[in-house]
């Protein structure tokens, strides 16, 4: 089986291109500052439109305001928002609302525990993400090239759609799969030569095992 797969944080018509090509089913702009893949909402809109009606568009946010969810569903016109912040399942609806879009819902995961809330995000969250929740320093909630216990996930199941993230390259995908029972699949650091500098090379590589897992 092959398993769908999203390359998260593209920053460049090549990155773009190779995503495509490789056939990714979802492209991530990241709209953090504090990111290494922060982009304007006009570079992001270029960057989507060969995306247009062959992958799904997914802006990430993190915490957002009501400004911000208004700038990226104008500017944009993302099929997806991504919300990798503490967002509660209240404002996960509200900003799903406000936007007119799915929602994909980012849970940090460190041990068994951490997968409870997804309870409460399948009624108002399109699809879920598990991510590798960060050290309490990070000034990032993601993106940190860490993975945590696949096994966590193993013999899981949710009522909607869900995608394994964090610590994903390559060499380990099929591995992670296999541990984990994921149907879908998120890459940022693990396609990057350098702290947001994606290589289309390992985009490539990424997809190629994705669709042999």
């Amino acid at each position: 089986m092959s398993v769908s797969a999203k390359i998260c944080g593209v920053s460049t018509p090549e990155a773009v291109s190779a995503a495509l090509q490789g056939g990714a089913g979802f492209l991530g702009f990241v709209f953090f500052p504090k990111s290494p893949r922060n982009l304007a909402i006009d570079a992001a809109r270029r960057l989507a439109e060969p995306v247009r009606n062959r992958a799904r568009v997914v802006a990430l946010l993190v915490d957002p305001t009501d400004a911000q969810v208004d700038e990226v569903a104008r500017g944009l016109a993302p099929d997806l928002i991504q919300l990798h912040g503490a967002e509660s399942p209240a404002r996960v609806r509200e900003i799903a609302g406000r936007a007119g879009t799915g929602i994909v819902k980012v849970l940090p995961v460190a041990e068994a525990a951490d997968l409870a809330p997804a309870a409460d995000y399948e009624t108002v969250a399109e699809h879920l993400m598990f991510d590798t929740k960060p050290p309490k320093d990070s000034p990032r909630p993601g993106g940190t090239g860490h993975s945590f216990d696949w096994t966590l996930m193993s013999g899981r199941r949710f009522r909607r759609p869900w995608f394994l993230a964090g610590g994903l390259d390559p060499w380990n995908l099929a591995d992670a799969v296999q541990q984990s029972g994921a149907p879908m699949v998120d890459v940022s650091s693990g396609v990057e030569r350098g702290p947001g500098l994606k290589d289309p090379a390992l985009i490539t590589a990424f997809l190629d095992a994705a669709r042999r897992a």
